[in-house]
């Protein structure tokens, strides 16, 4: 049965593609036809299955942890454009095996949304496991930050080898001792120059910390960078890999992507070997390009337009922080669906001020006369408020004038606007 079930989902993915759908379909059709795939197919892999779950930057980190597994000659299976439920999981499978279901990799690197993370564990226990960071984030779903925290707690638990643990948050560092005795852990951390840019969780809510943070050594740390003002990681950043220290430019922008860079670094090394080549693994670094919808830059009638995804106070503080307005068309796009979060009170916990100057074009997505509301609250000008994103969108690209343009999204309004820009420019497929 599983030959015809691996034909049958191809189809329907290809039926979805062509419908401009995503990634769910196909696998929820072989979930329900064959559910035992996911977990049979990854059990051809010869190294196992490596989970990166966490509050942010899951999407960027595992892209930059498969080109670095790459440049060391593995074959990686990944889901790369994010869809990190088990369905999604199961999605990605059906475009990479054959029809008879074989499939042609070393190793699976996987993005996993912190709760169902859980489930895939069930079915696959990875040998690896990065856990990035917990922050506030969708507590419509998860009730409150530590509820998240024991959610990575049990993907931890699972893991056959070894865990990857954030040094710098406390709620992850913590999970080290509930270990199983079987399973070992490993860290990534900051130099003491550049934590105060990486905040934690309570950090940001001026919180007593609510474990205290083990005195660890990282194997691989962030110990500098230069930061421009102008939005570009350039010329380099240094990170420590096993004492040593490396310089390379990072294409990925934003700032909060170095810290998942020591991270990408880390696992990389805890799959490929510690022999794997540092200097190599660097050099890879600094080839990565931004993920689907992280910082993606495309070209609309000449000029640039960039994506940039948001979805807690700390991605977004940081990624105002990383790509100033100056010279700017903004627009920020606020949905509130299942995938976004229900609940966008979050909004009040950043400080929007730096988009004064420059103000903010367009304000789109079903949130956004609440969007408008509070940048008003921080005296930032609004051009134009309006729920129909499609709108939004067309007003932003005739009244920019020949300012590049940079779009401020939660994860349903960017998927909405990227089938839009589809028609308008070359943008990298998402099924």
């Amino acid at each position: 049965m599983s030959r015809y079930v691996v034909v049958l989902g191809k189809a329907v993915r290809s039926v979805a593609r062509l419908r401009g759908g995503g990634t769910a379909l196909p696998g929820l059709v072989v979930e329900k036809l064959d559910p035992g795939f996911m977990g049979r197919t990854l059990a051809q892999l010869p190294r196992g299955v490596a989970v990166i779950s966490g509050t942010n930057g899951k999407t960027t980190t595992t892209k930059m942890v498969t080109e670095l597994l790459e440049s060391q000659g593995l074959r990686v299976f990944t889901n790369r454009t994010g869809s990190n439920y088990s369905r999604g999981v199961v999605a990605a499978l059906l475009g990479a095996v054959d029809r008879h279901g074989r499939l042609d990799a070393d190793v699976a690197v996987l993005e996993l949304d912190e709760a169902h993370g859980t489930r895939f564990v069930q079915e696959v226990a990875p040998r690896y496991t990065l856990l990035l960071n917990v922050m506030r984030d969708q507590l419509d779903r998860f009730g409150e930050i530590d509820t998240t925290a024991r959610l990575l707690e049990r993907i931890a638990d699972a893991t056959s080898d070894t865990v990857v643990l954030n040094r710098e948050d406390p709620r992850v560092a913590h999970l080290a001792a509930h270990l199983p005795t079987t399973t070992r852990a490993r860290y990534f951390g900051l130099s003491r120059k550049v934590r105060p840019t990486f905040p934690s969780d309570d950090d940001l809510y001026g919180a007593a910390p609510a474990v205290a943070t083990p005195d660890q050594a990282a194997d691989v740390t962030l110990d500098d960078f230069d930061d421009t003002g102008d939005g570009e990681v350039d010329p380099a950043a240094s990170f420590s890999v096993a004492g040593a220290t490396y310089r390379t430019r990072l294409h990925v922008r934003g700032v909060h992507n170095l810290a998942n860079a020591a991270a990408a670094l880390e696992l990389a090394r805890v799959i490929a070997g510690d022999g794997a080549p540092a200097p190599r693994l660097v050099e890879a670094l600094g080839a990565v390009r931004p993920a689907f919808g992280r910082g993606e830059q495309l070209l609309v009638d000449g000029r640039p337009l960039e994506l940039v995804l948001v979805k807690n106070p700390g991605g977004f503080r940081l990624s105002l922080r990383s790509f100033p307005a100056a010279g700017h068309a903004t627009m920020i796009a606020i949905n509130d669906q299942h995938a976004d979060g229900r609940d966008t009170s979050w909004l009040w916990d950043v400080d929007f001020t730096s988009l004064r100057d420059e103000g903010v074009q367009e304000v789109t997505g079903i949130r956004a006369f609440d969007m408008a509301l509070r940048l008003a609250y921080d005296g930032v000008r609004v051009g134009h408020v309006t729920s129909d994103l499609s709108g939004a969108l067309h007003h932003l690209l005739e009244a920019s004038g020949d300012r590049p343009m940079r779009v401020y999204c939660t994860y349903t309004a960017m998927l909405a606007l990227r089938r839009r820009l589809s028609a308008l420019t070359t943008v990298e497929a998402f099924a």
